[in-house]
């Protein structure tokens, strides 16, 4: 596989009239009205792939004039190639299809791979027309679904919608997580030579791996900390990082927070269910989370908690929220229809809290899990971004019945954090996105 880094040097290859950092951003004085951002976090569904067919957004009326997706030789495919004992039939177009007509979107799909080189080798400078190439599911990464019958997408149609929102990260999971946080990526400098990828002379990825040449943690790799998968060898565990994260920002202005997880209790008491993922848990990897430290008790949570704190009225100011794998609408181990009926039940606790009047909601993904998209994502650096995921934003706040075009990335979450609450950026990255200008109306707030 050839591995290529693209850096585009303007927006407009993107989207004509896309922002830069600080354009357009929502004056402080405004922000202020907001007392408690959210964050629910999905998992792996590109923007086409859930929203292709929104009425009003960049979707897939425009992604069928697109280039069509070529071989490992850039020759166009005649029809979807399929992996080995998919359900699709052989000779589906060389275009997006259906996915319902074949599995419908309340059971499962394989999974797709999703990982930092492959990703960048699938979005090939921009052209999107690697992906089936790339994929070890074949045609499946051109599926998409019916958006009128995903029952986020009434809510999606009741508030802003965003169309030009960029997972921040290359690749998968575990670093996008680490980028929601950290706003970096990790290094495990003394990763043992299996982890490591081997990219040769010409750019070619050789062998790949969890870490990169020069010692970056880009694809899933587990701390020394518990929770993690138990079966990963000890000298392929990372050491407790410890620089700083947005939950340290939080704490030195006093700001409170926590991130709440389906399924934390459990694992956090050693017995973790067989949908709990570890790689979702960003704060574990980090020396200051520690096991039985206070830290860890104060911050880090069960989602049961959180719908309880909803309910009474006492969300800190900060919460993120990521549902448990059968909740979260990963390909391979759950669907799309169960996952946004558990996130429409979070919703609608938080619209029936004493919170809402000052609340701004953010349902998100944490990237594309290898499904295509059309959009090309803008200029960024070696890291991302990566391709265009689904984001809706819900708040009293939020522009209503609105289809967003702004450019946002994952960290626009961390920018809009950091301006409300005066703190710090974490990093250049954040530093310059744009926290939610185009989505956000506080003219018409109570």
């Amino acid at each position: 596989m050839r591995f290529r880094r693209f850096l585009w040097t303007s927006c407009a290859i993107v989207v004509a009239g896309c922002q830069s950092a600080g354009t357009g951003a929502v004056p402080i004085a405004a922000l202020t009205r907001i007392n408690h951002v959210v964050v629910i976090y999905l998992e792996n569904r590109s923007f086409d792939n859930l929203y292709g067919e929104f009425e009003g957004a960049d979707g897939l009326g425009n992604a069928r004039r697109g280039a069509p997706q070529v071989d490992a030789q850039g020759v166009p495919y005649t029809a979807l190639p399929q992996a080995t004992g998919a359900p699709f039939p052989a000779d589906l177009p060389n275009q997006p299809f259906d996915i319902g007509r074949f599995v419908p979107p309340d059971m499962a799909t394989r999974d797709l791979v999703h990982r930092f080189y492959q990703e960048q080798t699938q979005i090939d400078h921009g052209r999107m027309d690697r992906f089936v190439s790339v994929s070890d599911a074949r045609g499946l990464t051109m599926g998409h679904y019916h958006t009128a019958q995903l029952p986020l997408a009434a809510i999606a149609k009741e508030f802003t919608l965003c169309d030009r929102f960029f997972h921040s990260a290359f690749g998968g999971s575990f670093l996008n997580h680490q980028w929601l946080i950290a706003a970096r990526t990790p290094e495990f400098k003394n990763a043992p030579a299996s982890m490591h990828a081997v990219i040769d002379s010409a750019g070619t990825l050789r062998v790949d791996g969890a870490v990169t040449p020069d010692g970056f943690v880009v694809n899933t790799a587990y701390s020394t900390q518990k929770p993690y998968y138990l079966p990963t060898p000890a000298a392929e565990l990372m050491p407790p990082l410890t620089y700083a994260t947005i939950g340290d920002r939080l704490d030195e202005k006093n700001v409170t927070w926590a991130w709440y997880a389906g399924g934390w209790d459990e694992a956090n008491a050693g017995h973790p269910s067989t949908d709990f993922q570890f790689h979702h848990q960003p704060f574990v990897y980090f020396a200051r989370f520690a096991e039985g430290s206070a830290a860890r008790r104060d911050h880090l949570k069960d989602e049961t908690a959180f719908i309880a704190a909803a309910r009474a009225g006492t969300l800190p100011a900060v919460s993120f929220v990521k549902p448990s794998g059968i909740d979260n609408e990963h390909p391979g181990y759950t669907d799309v229809i169960r996952g946004e009926r558990h996130v429409l039940e979070l919703i609608d606790d938080l619209r029936r809290s004493p919170n809402w009047n000052d609340t701004v909601i953010i349902v998100t993904y944490d990237e594309n899990g290898g499904f295509w998209d059309h959009v090309a994502p803008p200029s960024g650096d070696r890291w991302g971004p990566g391709s265009r995921v689904p984001t809706i934003v819900i708040s009293p706040f939020a522009r209503r019945h609105y289809v967003d075009h702004t450019t946002y990335e994952t960290l626009s979450i961390l920018n809009l954090i950091e301006r409300r609450w005066s703190l710090s950026p974490l990093g250049d990255r954040d530093a310059r996105a744009n926290p939610f200008s185009g989505a956000l109306d506080f003219s018409r707030a109570p």
